[in-house]
């Protein structure tokens, strides 16, 4: 077990999960309930694996949550084409928040 707030990934998902909740807030509120209630249930699902993965004994249990929340980046990943291409995100902020999501699946 370590203590998964020192790990980089874990610190860069965490602020990743907080700028899609403040870019969220600006949807608009017709999407208020759906659209944004899973982007950033996708986001916070990413830190909350890999903290979920530190604590379990084995390398094979790790590595499932690290599994999940490559699967969670993933959809972080689609959400922000579709939020995009639905005009709810700026292009430049989007194609930022992506390239992070690639780098922390690295």
């Amino acid at each position: 077990m370590q203590d998964f707030t020192r790990l980089v990934i874990w610190q860069r998902s965490h602020l990743l999960t907080l700028n899609i909740y403040r870019i969220s807030k600006k949807f608009p509120k017709v999407e208020s309930m759906a659209l944004t209630y899973q982007i950033g249930k996708a986001a916070y699902s990413i830190p909350t694996n890999i903290a979920g993965g530190c604590e379990r004994k084995t390398t094979p249990q790790l590595k499932s949550f690290l599994n999940i929340a490559a699967g969670s980046a993933a959809e972080l990943h689609y959400q922000l084409i579709l939020f995009k291409d639905l005009l709810y995100l700026p292009r430049a902020i989007s194609e930022e928040l992506i390239q992070e999501i690639l780098e922390i699946k690295k």
